[in-house]
């Protein structure tokens, strides 16, 4: 019975040390809820890189000025169940980014959909990590 018990304390144990890593970070500790963005621009780069594929792109104003982003993106695993391959996003792409921009004001953001030049909507965010489930546009 001791036995038993030892067990399933130290699995416990085990268990507790192992849930930071599952936590990862927080959409809160990054990026800003009340910083909803949408982002119209043309794809430069995809990185498919753990634990966060990012898309970089360039952003036109009104003025010409072209301003370049890093969009985060969920993990490549969750993007390929989603649909996604690394050819989805071939550099020059214009797509339609929704997402929250950081708290330090920089030009990243966390994304939530993306529309295609076909115009169909895929989710990009990461679920799990306290982002809102809908995109900025969706409210």
């Amino acid at each position: 019975m001791r036995t038993k018990i030892s067990v399933a304390v130290a699995a416990f144990g085990l268990l507790l040390a192992a849930a930071p890593s599952w936590a990862h970070h927080a959409f809160a500790a990054e990026f800003d809820v009340n910083k909803p963005l949408v982002l119209k621009g043309t794809v430069t780069k995809m990185e498919w890189i753990n634990p966060h594929a990012w898309i970089h792109l360039d952003v036109k104003d009104a003025d010409g000025k072209v301003t370049s982003w890093m969009i985060e993106a969920g993990a490549p695993n969750g993007l390929l169940r989603r649909g996604f391959t690394k050819a989805s996003l071939p550099p020059g792409t214009e797509v339609v980014v929704e997402g929250w921009q950081a708290k330090d004001g920089s030009n990243r953001a966390n994304g939530s959909n993306i529309t295609l030049p076909d115009g169909r909507k895929l989710f990009v965010g990461s679920p799990g990590t306290g982002a809102p489930t809908e995109g900025p546009s969706s409210k």
